[in-house]
This record gives structure tokens, sequence and C-alpha cells, in this order.
């Protein structure tokens, strides 16, 4: 991204904070794993959507005080030593031509500025992150103790809303982790087979990632073959693939802190039988009405309770259940989510969303049968637009002759070639 972004970004911040306050934001570190070892750093979504750094310990601070603003990030002090062991972290020349603030400090000089402002002020307004489990509620604590002039406010719904609506880079960076989705996926089918494992078909999809630069995941992987399949977050992915079964993948890549988001199944003979073939169908055909009433305007709820309604039409047409109240035995999520930096991406309460252009939605309607062993979902990413809604993940394929096709492809290459 460039600089503007995150310059703009943070004007609009600043713009919905109220006067005299300190907006503060963590980058985070890495939590330990075990010993002296620790899991990969990843930043704070927020705090890098506001800043385009992915380093820990830095903190960044918006200041509006009697309608000044201004702007400061704190960064660690340099430690040549550690930096033999662990990597150059950021200079503080570096920091404006990456995301042009200019206020650099070290991160020594946090607390005594957060006195400084605090102590002038009556009343102070103090903006943190307050989603569960980071390094600000131990800032509250800290803060509590030692002032009783500062008002808490959340500040995780106020970028949230900002992050709901997609810039064209934001929308180029989406359409890149689904380019490297789209091929991941098709090289595990080209490789499927009866008697191996689901974990060796996800080393496909991870080594697709992996050359194309990826350097995490947008979730863990799901990979359920039969019955595992009607497991919604079935991660275990141990199980044998058997002539006769479905195989769904839920997966996505994550491509510089941007996500994709894509479900499909397919058989792993490569041919559906006539029963496969209606319950994939029923749960196509509500892919397709959802996506096609997706424009702005409509209300993400009020179409969540649409997409359940047709869900459990079709259930009733496939005879698995005799009324719309039972629906729930057979289909047990949401239509969707918001998708971006984060998979679950961050949305209003309750998702109580009105869609706008800019917004990306996931579509992924389910019908899950244990008893038959059936679990099919069907997940596309759809950006709303001005016109109505461009499915993102169009090239990937989805029909059930598009699948047999691609199948019967792939197993008369291998026949042609052993």
């Amino acid at each position: 991204m460039k600089k503007d972004f995150y310059i703009n970004n943070r004007n609009k911040v600043l713009n919905k904070i109220k006067d005299n306050s300190l907006f503060i934001l963590f980058a985070g570190t890495a939590p330990k794993k075990t010993a002296d070892e620790k899991y990969p750093f990843t930043p704070n979504r927020n705090f890098y959507y506001l800043t385009g750094i992915d380093e820990e310990e830095h903190i960044l601070v918006l200041s509006k005080i009697e309608g000044e603003l201004k702007e400061y990030l704190f960064i660690k002090e340099v430690d040549p030593v550690r930096e033999k062991w662990e990597g150059k972290t950021i200079r503080k020349e570096e920091v404006f031509s990456i995301c042009g603030i200019k206020n650099v400090n070290y991160l020594g000089d946090f607390n005594s500025f957060i006195e400084k402002n605090i102590l002038n002020g009556e009343e102070i307004n103090l903006y943190l992150d307050l989603e569960k489990e980071n390094k600000s509620y131990d800032f509250i604590k800290e803060i509590k103790y030692k002032y009783f002039n500062v008002n808490i406010l959340n500040s995780h719904r106020l970028v949230g809303e900002l992050r709901l609506i997609k810039t064209e880079e934001e929308i180029s960076r989406v359409r890149k982790a689904i380019a490297i989705t789209i091929e991941g996926v098709k090289e595990l089918m080209k490789n499927s087979k009866e008697g191996i494992k689901e974990y060796e078909l996800e080393a496909y999809f991870d080594f697709a990632c992996k050359k194309n630069g990826v350097k995490d995941l947008a979730f863990k992987t799901i990979a359920a073959t039969g019955k595992n399949a009607t497991v919604l977050h079935y991660v275990n992915n141990d199980c044998e693939l058997k002539h006769g079964d479905l195989i769904l993948f839920d997966l996505g890549a994550q491509y510089k802190y941007y996500n994709a988001d894509i479900s499909r199944t397919f058989p792993v003979s490569g041919k559906f039988t006539e029963r496969q073939k209606e319950v994939y169908n029923a749960v196509l055909r509500v892919n397709e009405r959802v996506i096609k009433e997706m424009k702005p305007g409509i209300s993400f709820l009020e179409l969540n309770k649409k997409a359940k309604e047709w869900i459990a039409e079709e259930c009733i047409l496939l005879g698995i259940i005799k009324n719309k109240e039972e629906v729930s035995r057979y289909y047990y999520h949401s239509i969707g989510h918001s998708l971006g930096m984060d998979t679950h991406d961050i949305e209003l309460e309750n998702r109580n969303v009105i869609f706008q252009p800019g917004m990306i939605y996931t579509v992924e309607p389910g019908i899950y049968i244990e008893e038959e062993g059936i679990g099919i979902r069907i997940e596309d990413d759809v950006l709303i637009t001005e016109e109505g809604n461009e499915v993102l993940t169009k090239k990937m394929i989805k029909t059930v002759d598009e699948i047999e096709e691609f199948m019967n492809n792939k197993n008369n290459y291998i026949a042609n070639n052993e």
C-alpha cells in the first residue's frame, strides 16, 4: 500500500473520535509457544490498517486535544545484539516513508507522554482496542490504578466500520489471495485419489500457497471427507479418502494480510452419485439465489433469514425434513460473513449491516446430512459494487458438470501417463 492509504485511514479515525481524546493501538507481541519458542508474530490488524508496519511491540497514538490533531508512533529502541539474532527493526527515519507519521519516539518515552497528556486535562477519553485477549487490557489496569480522570472507550467497532468498506488497493490484495487459493484448490483436486489421507491433499494446497509467497493461511484448512464434512470446523484432516465419498474443503490463502475464503465439495472418485448430485444442486441453487440478491441497500440479516428459508425448502424437497422449523438439524450456521484483513472481518454488532459498495462478503450455504455421510458447502467471495455485485471467486469451478469434467480430465491424464 502507498502511505496515503494509511494517512487517509488515520484521518478518518481522528474525525470520528471525540475531542480531548487519545487513541492508542498496540502492535502486539508474538505469544509464547513453549520454552523459548514463540508462535509467529502477526500484527493487530487495526494497528496494521493505520500504519502498514508489521513488527511487534510498537505503539500508535492519535491525539485530539482541544481540536488539535497529532499522530505519534513509539517504536522499539535499536538493539544491535538482538538484531544479530532476530533481524533489523524499523528505524525512525524509515517510518514516514511507510505510513506518513512524522512524530516518532522510542517506547521508553511512551509512559511519560501518556502521563503528561492525562495530567494536563481535567478529563480525557482513552480509545483502546478492546477485542478480547490483547495488550489493551493490561494497559487499562495500569491507567485506572494511576488516574481518575480517564474515560475508557472501545475503538474496535470504530475502526471496524472503516474496514468494512475496502479501497481498490485492498480489493486488489483480496483478488490476489483468491487467485492463489483457486490455484491451490485445483492442485489438490488434481492429486485426489482413493486411499490417501486428508492431510496429504491439504499439503498440495499448502505448497501452492508457499510457492506464491504466502506466509500464512487465512485460517486452518478444513479437509473433510464423508461424515467429517458434517462437522463445520473439522480440522483433524487425518482420515482416508474412500471410494464414493465426497470431500469438502474450506480454505484460503492470506496475501499481505488480506484473505480469501472458499469452500468447494467434490467426489473422490470424480463422479457424483445421484443422491450426492441432488444434494449438491440444492446447495448450489441457494448459493446462486443469495448472490443474485446482493447489492447496495440490502440488509445482511434479512438476506440471512431468506437464505435459511430457501435451504429449508430444499431440505423438504430432499425428503430430510417435513417442515421448515426442522432445518437447523441440517443447516447450522449463517449464510456468510465479512471478509478482509481477518477471515471473519470486523462487523457491526449482531452483523446488522446494510450492504454498501466496497464491502466483501462470503456466501456459503450448506446442507449436512450425517446419517447419509454427506456434507456439502459451496462458498464464494462477493464484492458489493455500485451496480450490484461481482463474484470474486467466479473462476473457481462450481457446477456438477464443471467438477466432473475437471476430475475426468485429471483421471484421463493420470491413466495415459502411468
